[in-house]
């Protein structure tokens, strides 16, 4: 059975900027940006948040653009790259730069500093920037594991070649069609990097129990016979598994899906956890030097 469609949100009408480099617009829980429209987290959940930094020529800066040193704790940040490239250091030591095709997975856990800026090359020449950036919830179980990354380069990805040059599925996370991605998720996600060229048409399943969503980051497609023009966000109903996407001009698509974790949810800022107790004690530890130092 074909996966009910819920709604196709447009384009937020328009863009907020996170420091000085990312131009986002926000789909999750943001619904558009009109008021009532926002995603209730149980229709959305494990996901928190999706940022998506349309692509955007910043131009050369020898200033380099980005978001300084904050806090993160209980859940985990995902960067897809899809244009331009991004420095990021923690406080747990890890660095690296993510470029076009990778990701960069990175588990808060107990608590950690954490900053990106444009890859400093990339900010002297400048060029187009495309990026978006997935806020993953932690089960209560795992919410104080230890802070890791996982650096996941484009090479590395799961591939699945579509049939007659129709286009490719890059595999993050979960099975697409039998083929494994890289990333290691604590709860069961989905997250598929969708390539259709022109013509292009590509059909998957997922479950009737995950909460399912799509991206359109590039092109417009029809989506289970629903139109979705470029930008738009489509949420699926918790009713059928059967995804079918098609385009005539070519797209390019995220499609996320996850089993919802049915526990409380206390927000505040960079720190999501499960009562509001926990968001004093993180506060007070980050005051306290507790996520450690970052310059």
């Amino acid at each position: 059975m074909k996966r009910v469609i819920e709604r196709v949100i447009a384009q937020p009408a328009a863009p907020g900027m996170v420091g000085d480099g990312f131009r986002v617009y926000n789909y999750i829980p943001g619904g558009g940006g009109l008021p009532g429209s926002e995603i209730p987290q149980e229709r959305i959940s494990p996901f928190l948040m999706l940022d998506f930094n349309a692509e955007i020529d910043f131009g050369p800066s020898a200033k380099v653009r980005g978001v300084g040193v904050h806090p993160h704790k209980g859940f985990e940040t995902v960067t897809v790259a899809y244009k331009g490239s991004v420095a990021h250091a923690d406080s747990a030591g890890n660095s690296g730069t993510i470029n076009p095709g990778d990701v960069q997975w990175m588990t808060a856990g107990s608590g950690i500093l954490h900053k990106e800026f444009h890859d400093e090359a990339f900010s002297k020449r400048g060029g187009p920037f495309e990026m978006v950036q997935l806020w993953v919830n932690l089960p209560k179980r795992h919410k104080l594991t230890a802070p890791h990354y996982q650096a996941l380069t484009a090479e590395n990805m799961g591939r699945v070649e579509l049939p007659d040059g129709q286009g490719q599925v890059n595999v993050i996370a979960g099975d697409f069609n039998g083929e494994a991605g890289p990333a290691q998720t604590y709860t069961p996600i989905n997250l598929f990097d969708v390539r259709l060229n022109k013509g292009g048409r590509v059909t998957t399943s997922v479950p009737a129990s995950h909460n399912t969503a799509l991206l359109l980051v590039n092109g417009s497609a029809e989506v289970n016979g629903e139109a979705a023009p470029e930008h738009s966000f489509v949420l699926f109903a918790n009713e059928g598994e059967e995804i079918e996407i098609s385009t005539s001009e070519g797209a390019k698509i995220l499609l996320l899906s996850g089993e919802p974790i049915n526990e409380p949810i206390v927000a505040y800022g960079p720190f999501v956890m499960n009562t509001t107790e926990e968001i004093i004690e993180s506060i007070r530890e980050v005051q306290a030097g507790k996520f450690g130092e970052l310059e």
